[in-house]
């Protein structure tokens, strides 16, 4: 029996024993599996998949290079070449980061500004081959976590999303 303030106990509950069995065999059977499915995927690639990295870009080449980049290190992607629908994208999925082309998707400081606060959990990246951009100073400066340049370095891209994945991972 237990006492009120105490969590309850397996033995504690009036279950049989083949039924006491049962539960024990179906839970070490489910951990079995998640060890085995675990086993099979690189290091680090279980956590890299349960959020997605958004790569919003009109150039839809750049865009699918960019997604294969990044899936074939175990990330997975949502690719979109509008800006309209990143925000509606943004709420119905679990993303991460955001990688946002701002050569070819028009975007000001006041859009990245209200994207930041409306997901605050989320990394936004812009990526651009000219090195200044004084019409999005401060998206940049305050809002966007890195910027890449183009044509984008597969090592540097997957040195942030490393990082980002890592920060999300400590507490």
């Amino acid at each position: 029996m237990f006492r009120f303030g105490s969590p309850p106990r397996l033995n504690d509950m009036p279950i049989t024993i083949p039924a006491r069995l049962l539960l024990h065999c179906s839970i070490l059977t489910v951990l079995l599996i998640f060890q085995l499915f675990r086993m099979e995927l690189p290091e680090g690639a279980w956590s890299r998949m349960k959020k997605g990295i958004v790569v919003v870009d009109s150039d839809q080449d750049q865009c699918r290079r960019l997604c294969t980049m990044l899936e074939k290190n175990q990330y997975s992607t949502i690719s979109i070449h509008s800006l309209q629908y990143l925000e509606a994208k943004l709420k119905q999925s679990i993303c991460l980061a955001v990688i946002l082309d701002i050569d070819t998707i028009p975007v000001d400081n006041r859009t990245v500004r209200e994207l930041a606060l409306k997901f605050p959990n989320v990394y936004f990246f812009c990526l651009s081959e000219q090195p200044f951009h004084p019409e999005l100073k401060d998206a940049i400066c305050y809002h966007m976590y890195a910027c890449l340049n183009k044509p984008v370095d597969p090592e540097e891209l997957l040195y942030w999303t490393k990082c980002i994945y890592d920060e999300e991972v400590v507490p």
